[in-house]
């Protein structure tokens, strides 16, 4: 199983960007998704999670601002960031509690991250 984050990019103060995560394997479900982000110097923190089910949260530094969504059937989640400011320059990382089915078992783990996806804000 592999997750493959995508979206990041450069922008200005204020605009806005989209950030992709594609889930792909032998999956057989995923559980709470989410998204965390690492500044340089400083701890990965995180910015929003959601459930199977579509339950959201966000850390307060980005509620009113981005959204979390995830589309079941593709294994994808998305991140709309509206309104960026400098200090949500960061990597941004998916990460997934996925159970793959391989070999005839079923193998649960709820840390799967995709490698990061740079996103710069900058005028």
């Amino acid at each position: 199983v592999q997750l493959q984050a995508s979206g990041g990019g450069l922008v200005q103060p204020g605009g806005s960007l989209r950030l992709s995560c594609a889930a792909a394997g032998s999956i057989f479900s995923i559980l709470d998704m989410g998204w965390y982000r690492q500044a340089p110097g400083k701890e990965r923190e995180l910015v929003a999670t959601i459930t199977s089910g579509g339950s959201t949260n966000y850390a307060d530094s980005v509620k009113g601002r981005f959204t979390i969504s995830r589309d079941n059937a593709k294994n994808t989640l998305y991140l709309q960031m509206n309104s960026l400011k400098p200090e949500d320059m960061a990597v941004y990382y998916c990460k997934a509690d996925i159970t793959d089915y391989s070999g005839g078992y079923y193998r649960r783990s709820p840390d799967y991250w995709g490698q990061g996806t740079q996103v710069t804000v900058s005028s």
